[in-house]
């Protein structure tokens, strides 16, 4: 067989089917961060959107200002920021999806 691939690769028009594509299965480590890394260091905000940035730099100085002009607040920071003593509380809320017999709409009843 003098067409044979000398990497011992057999026929049917797939190439080497990785024998020389170098690492790139499985097993090429972690990506990012680990979860868990530096826990006693604390990471200091560091603002993604322009609203982020205003109230950071302390050229709005209270919610009302963002509220008056409708300013979406994509950033959980922001609200930590004017209530740092702001607790989360955690509702149980269990959906019950019912058909009515007659229309055959759907009816969502929260339980709780």
């Amino acid at each position: 067989m003098a067409d044979a691939p000398k990497d011992g690769a057999r026929g049917g028009g797939f190439g080497s089917r990785g024998g020389d594509r170098g690492d790139r299965g499985r097993g090429r480590g972690r990506r990012g961060p680990r979860r868990g890394a530096n826990k006693d260091e604390a990471k200091e905000w560091q603002p993604v959107t322009k609203l982020g940035r205003l109230v950071k730099d302390g050229k709005i100085k209270s919610m009302e200002e963002i509220y008056l002009h409708s300013l979406p607040i994509k950033e959980y920071q922001i609200v930590d920021f004017f209530l740092p003593k702001l607790k989360d509380e955690v509702m149980k809320v269990r959906i019950y999806n019912g058909r009515l017999r007659r229309r055959g709409n759907t009816t969502w009843k929260k339980r709780g």
